[in-house]
């Protein structure tokens, strides 16, 4: 299939399909016209890399990862790295869950002003117990 058609089939734009040929992550011939002829296999290609992308995936990642013929997967390099993907997303996400849990103490800290207490006062309060709260990197730890 020509260019164009692949996509419209993929979705993605002729100068991203032209940019992850160059990449050297799907492969192309050329036609006597010069014009370019992609298999079947470069449709799933890129299916393949942008979900890969789509998961947090780098494109050297994706071009280590990915052979050049579908069929030659490595399957336990394969799996490791989406494994390790997965950890990393469960990073992000108790970073994320701590965040948000201070976000809502913030929030409730600054509701909670005492009656007939100044705006600003209640700023230096909040921001004096804001400042003994520990940073989040260092509930990774």
């Amino acid at each position: 299939m020509q260019i164009g058609e692949l996509a419209t089939r993929s979705g993605l734009r002729a100068s991203r399909i032209r940019f992850y040929e160059a990449q050297g992550l799907i492969s192309v011939t050329r036609r006597a016209n010069g014009y370019r002829a992609y298999s079947a296999e470069a449709l799933v290609a890129l299916n393949i890399i942008t979900s890969a992308q789509d998961a947090g995936f780098t494109l050297g990642e994706i071009r280590r990862l990915m052979p050049g013929d579908l069929s030659g997967w490595r399957e336990g390099e394969l799996v490791g790295a989406l494994r390790k993907r997965v950890d990393d997303i469960r990073a992000i996400e108790r970073r994320l869950a701590q965040t948000r849990l201070q976000i809502e103490a913030l929030i409730a800290d600054i509701g909670d002003r005492p009656d007939g207490m100044t705006c600003e006062a209640n700023t230096d309060r909040v921001l004096k117990q804001f400042k003994s709260v520990r940073p989040i990197e260092a509930l990774d730890e």
